[in-house]
C-alpha cells in the first residue's frame, strides 16, 4: 500500500520529508509511515480542489452517482484488506472492522441514490414564477476521527462528491492508512484529479491554512466538543459553513417492562462496540428500581465474559484503548466513581493480553452512580457502564436530559405511549428504542446542544453541501 498523500491527482510526500509513524495500539508494532504535511502542501491541495471544482460541479448528477457506485463496488471487492488495515491501525476486532467497511460502503450507495432527489422546487406565488435551486457550496474539508477511520471518512466524502463539491480530507494522526487506501480506490474508480485530495500530518498547520483560505467554503468535523469550538472560532473570519459531530454522553433508559435478557443483549451491543470508544455508545445506564438489581447482575455477568485481545485473534470481542492517554482516562473515571461511593460490580482494572501492549481495560460495571462522579458527567470513551436507578418516567427523562450533550439516547420499553413521549422528550439527535444500532446511512445522524449541529446520512447529508438560491421572475 502507498504511504503518500494525494494532491491534484499526484501521489506526493511532504516537502520537508517529514513523516509520522502509525503504530498498532494492540502491540505497538509499526504499521506504516505517512507524510507530515505542512502549510505549503495544504495550500497546493486547496489550489487543486478549487481548480477541479467547476468541472466536477458541471458533471451531470447521473455521472457523479455512477462514480460513487463504482467506489462502493471497489470497496466491496477490497473489504477484507480494508478491514485488516482498520484492525491494524485502530485495534478493533476484525469482525467489527469488516462491518465498518460495509457501513462505509453503504454511504456511497445511499449518496448516489440521493442525487436524484435534489430537484429544483417551484413554490406557488401569485404573479411570479419562482424557482428554488440548489447550488453546491464549493471546496469542502473533512476532518475525521480515529475510532471509525473508514466509516467517518465515507460519511463526509460520499455526500460532498455526490453534491458536486470537491474535497480535502484530513484523517486522524493515529489512523491515516485507511484514508490512503480509500484514496487509491477513489482514483481507481475514476474520481478526477483534484476532486478528492488527502493530507496527513499534524493538525495545527494544516487546519490553520484551511480555515484561513476563503476558497474553502465547508468544513465537516467529527471529534471533541473542545476542538469543535476551536474550529468555529477559526472559521468565523470567512463565515465558514460547518457540520460538527462532537462529544456524546448517551443515556440508556431501561424501563420496568423490559425483559432482562433482551435488555442486556441490547445494552451489550450498544455499549461495547469498539470497546466503548464510540461517540454514540451508552455512557449512563438508568434502570427502573424494580428491575435494577437483576439487570445489573446480568449486565455484569455478560460483561465479564467478553474476551479481550488482539483484533485478529478468534473470539476477541474487545480490542485495546487507542493509546495510553485513553486508558488512563478510563482508569481515572473508575477510580473517581469508587471514591465517590459507586459499587464496583465487575472489572475495574487492566487485562493482561499475551504478546500485547498494556492497553486493555476490563469491561466494567459500576452501580450506585451519581451526578458528582466524572463518569456520569463526562464521556468516558471506554468499556465502563455506570448504572443508577430511577422511580418513574419523569425522573428517568429528567436524569437523561441532565447533560450538556445530546448526540444519542436509548430506551428499552414496549409501551407505545411511553415510546411516543421519549421520541419528543429526550434531548438527542438520534434516539434508539429497543435498537442498539440506530445509525444507518439512509437516515440523518447528528447531535444537538454541545454535541454539535449538521446531519450526515441520506439526502440530508447532501443538503449540508448545497446552498439554496431563489430565482424570482415576474410573470408577464
Amino acid at each position: 500500500m502507498r504511504e503518500a498523500n494525494l494532491i491534484g491527482g499526484d501521489w506526493v510526500d511532504s516537502d520537508a520529508g517529514r513523516t509520522l509513524e502509525v503504530l498498532d495500539p494492540a502491540t505497538d508494532a509499526l504499521v506504516g509511515r505517512v507524510p507530515a504535511m505542512g502549510r505549503a502542501e495544504t495550500t497546493r491541495a486547496v489550489d487543486a480542489a478549487a481548480a477541479a471544482f467547476p468541472g466536477w460541479a458541471a458533471r451531470p448528477a447521473a455521472a457523479r452517482a455512477a462514480t460513487l457506485r463504482e467506489i462502493a463496488s471497489r470497496m466491496e471487492a477490497a473489504k477484507s484488506g480494508l478491514a485488516a488495515l482498520v484492525t491494524a491501525e485502530q485495534g478493533k476486532p476484525l469482525a467489527e472492522a469488516a462491518a465498518e467497511v460495509e457501513y462505509a460502503q453503504s454511504f456511497f450507495e445511499v449518496a448516489a441514490a440521493a442525487v436524484d432527489t435534489l430537484e429544483d422546487e417551484r413554490p406557488s406565488v401569485s404573479g411570479k414564477s419562482i424557482r428554488v435551486r440548489r447550488r453546491r457550496v464549493g471546496v469542502a474539508v473533512a476532518i475525521t476521527p480515529w475510532n471509525f477511520p473508514i466509516a467517518m471518512l465515507a460519511k463526509k466524502v460520499a455526500p460532498a462528491l455526490a453534491a458536486g463539491c470537491t474535497q480535502i480530507l484530513k484523517p486522524a494522526e493515529q489512523t491515516p492508512l485507511s484514508a490512503i487506501a480509500f484514496a487509491e480506490i477513489a482514483v481507481e474508480a475514476g474520481v478526477p484529479a483534484g476532486v478528492f485530495n488527502l493530507l496527513t500530518g499534524d493538525p495545527a498547520p494544516i487546519a490553520e491554512v484551511l480555515l484561513a483560505d476563503s476558497r474553502v467554503r465547508k468544513l465537516s468535523f467529527t471529534g471533541s466538543t473542545e476542538v469543535g469550538r476551536l474550529l468555529m472560532r477559526g472559521g468565523a473570519t470567512n463565515l465558514l459553513r460547518l457540520s460538527l459531530e462532537l462529544g456524546g454522553h448517551a443515556p440508556m433508559l431501561v424501563f420496568e417492562d423490559a425483559g432482562i435478557e433482551s435488555a442486556v443483549r441490547i445494552a451489550m451491543a450498544a455499549k461495547y462496540r469498539n470497546g466503548g470508544q464510540t461517540c454514540i455508545c451508552p455512557n449512563r445506564f438508568l434502570v427502573h428500581e424494580s428491575i435494577h438489581d437483576a439487570f445489573v447482575a446480568a449486565l455484569a455477568a455478560a460483561s465479564a465474559a467478553l474476551v479481550s485481545g488482539i483484533g485478529t485473534q478468534p473470539g476477541v470481542a474487545l480490542g485495546p484503548m487507542i493509546d495510553d492517554v485513553a486508558i488512563a482516562k478510563v482508569e481515572a473515571h473508575v477510580a473517581d466513581a469508587i471514591r465517590h461511593g459507586a459499587t464496583l460490580v465487575t472489572g475495574g482494572g487492566r487485562r493482561r493480553v499475551a504478546g500485547a501492549a498494556d492497553r486493555f481495560h476490563e469491561p466494567t460495571v459500576l452501580a450506585g452512580c451519581t451526578g458528582e462522579m466524572r463518569c456520569w458527567r463526562e464521556e468516558t470513551f471506554g468499556p465502563v457502564c455506570p448504572v443508577r436507578s430511577f422511580r418513574d418516567d419523569d425522573e428517568a427523562i429528567e436524569l437523561a436530559n441532565d447533560s450538556e450533550y445530546g448526540l444519542a439516547a436509548y430506551a428499552i420499553t414496549s409501551a407505545p405511549d411511553r415510546i411516543e413521549r421519549l421520541g419528543t422528550s429526550l434531548q438527542a439527535g438520534v434516539i434508539g428504542i429497543n435498537d442498539p444500532g440506530p445509525a444507518v446511512a439512509a437516515v440523518p445522524f447528528g447531535g444537538v446542544r454541545h454535541s454539535g449541529f449538521g446531519r450526515e446520512g441520506g439526502r440530508w447529508g447532501l443538503e449540508e453541501y448545497l446552498e439554496l438560491v431563489t430565482v424570482s421572475q415576474v410573470d408577464d
